[in-house]
Order: structure tokens, then sequence, then C-alpha cells
């Protein structure tokens, strides 16, 4: 598909990687405007195509205490409202089918979980809508392998397909990024690197998911290089007190001066 393609994307002609970014949940109207008028500012300084990311609800915690969200539809009109006020497309995950019926009304990409891109019929109904989906490619699964969750997509009547790649189990409690996989899936689709979930470290003993945010330039500068379309990354001006994922998230403060070195790292590819 073609970048352009997608409601109100900006910069789609800069030559620029493409963006995926905003906190891991929705916790309120305030914080996602406020993250929201923050990276719109930043990209729209480096012209980088951009999409906010917010999930409206987290139906894959490790525990059944974790937050889950502040209700679906509450948390879909706050994605709607941030999608009107700043101009810009929108991306949000779901679970379950009847969630791409319910979330296409209020967004521009769906997304589909990494543990669960192997459920066809979750795949068929998020395509079905026409939106454009981002599949998260497996922790348990090979790049070749998205070849197949890809052409269920099309197979659905919908080409607007892209790939995340988000890191693979590596052991039990660390994820690891095959850079050889990049030039695999951009064969079957306009490829993304999740640079935050990336370095989780899943599965530690207190039931909360760890992660390695000191590692995150260096990741999503490898990923530049390797000439990935798109960077995902979730940021928060508070991660230590995120609802979802604070540890791995990458602070809102540092993220101009990423995505600035970023937008270098990518023209000098782009000249060789």
């Amino acid at each position: 598909m073609n970048l352009q393609d997608v409601p109100k994307i900006k910069y789609s002609h800069s030559n620029n990687f493409f963006l995926l970014c905003g906190p891991c949940a929705i916790e309120g109207e305030d914080m996602a405007l406020r993250i929201a008028e923050k990276v719109v500012s930043i990209t729209n300084k480096l012209e980088i195509p951009y999409v906010f990311k917010g999930s409206f609800k987290k139906a894959n915690r490790s525990r059944i205490d974790s937050f889950t969200g502040i209700g679906d539809e509450k948390a879909l009109k706050i994605l709607k409202k941030v999608s009107d006020t700043f101009d810009i497309p929108t991306v949000t995950d779901i679970h379950e089918i009847p969630d791409a019926k319910l979330a296409a009304q209020y967004v521009d990409v769906l997304q589909i979980p990494a543990f669960l891109v192997r459920q066809t019929d979750l795949l068929v109904a998020a395509a079905e809508t026409g939106k454009v989906v981002n599949l998260k490619k497996g922790q348990f699964m090979s790049p070749e392998s998205m070849k197949h969750a890809v052409q269920k997509v099309k197979d659905a009547g919908n080409n607007n397909v892209w790939i995340t790649d988000r890191g693979t189990m590596f052991g039990y409690q660390d994820m690891i990024v095959d850079f050889r996989g990049i030039p695999t899936m951009r064969h079957f689709a306009p490829t993304i690197l999740d640079v935050t979930h990336s370095l989780q470290q899943p599965n530690q003993m207190s039931g909360v998911t760890g992660g390695r945010p000191d590692m995150i330039e260096t990741i999503a500068r490898a990923g530049i290089v390797n000439n990935v379309d798109g960077l995902f990354i979730e940021t928060h001006f508070d991660p230590a007190n995120a609802k979802s994922d604070g540890a791995n998230m990458l602070h809102l403060d540092y993220l101009e001066k990423l995505l600035t070195n970023l937008v270098i790292i990518r023209k000098t590819i782009n000249s060789l």
C-alpha cells in the first residue's frame, strides 16, 4: 500500500520513515492530548509521517489485577478526539472479532497483537472493515511465516496491510531483534520495527513485564540503517507511573533528540 492512502497522514513524500507513537494505553483524555501535542510538534518539525498510537484496552496482561483500560467506548472517543484535534491518523489494537467493527468507527489503523496474529477470523474481521491492518509479528514466528498472515488480509479483500516486528523470544525472559527479518518481511508488506516492545523482558517473577529502555536508540538506529519503513515507539511523560508497560517506554522528553538523530541517519542511508 502507499503511505499517502492513510487518512490524514502528513509528509508522506518526505522520504522519511513513518512513525507510530503514543502511550501504551489510553489512561485519560488529558494525558492522550498532552502526548499527542508533543509528538505532533516534533514530527511536524522533522517532517515525519505520524500516526498516534494508543490501546483502548489491554486484554493481554500478566496478572488479573493489572490495568486493562478506562472503558472501551470512552477510550475510543478519546482516540477520535486526538485525531480531530490534531488532524492525524490513529491506531489501536483489537483482541476480539467484535472489536474490529467497534474500533473502526473511531480509528484509521487496526493493529493485531503479536499473540493473536495467527487468529484467522480476527484478521479477516479487521480486513473487512477496510481500515489499514497492522500485523504484529508473533514472538514465536519466523519472518518468513508472516507472509501467510499478510495473505489472509489480502484474501479478505484488503491490500492495506503492514507488518510490525516486535522481537523474537530469546530464552524465557528476554527478546531479541533479528534484523535479517526486515528485508524478508518487506517483500510481503511495508515493515515497521517496534522498538519499545522489542526491549521487553517478559514473564518476570513479579508478574510485571520488565524492559531495557536504555537500548531504545540502539535498536532504533539499527532499524533505520536496515531500511525499515516505519518505527513504533511507545512514549509517556511519566513512564514510571504509567498504567501499562512503563518499564520499556521512552520518556517523552527524550523523543525529539532520538527522532532528530534517526532522521539524520535516514538521510545518510537514502544517499547511499
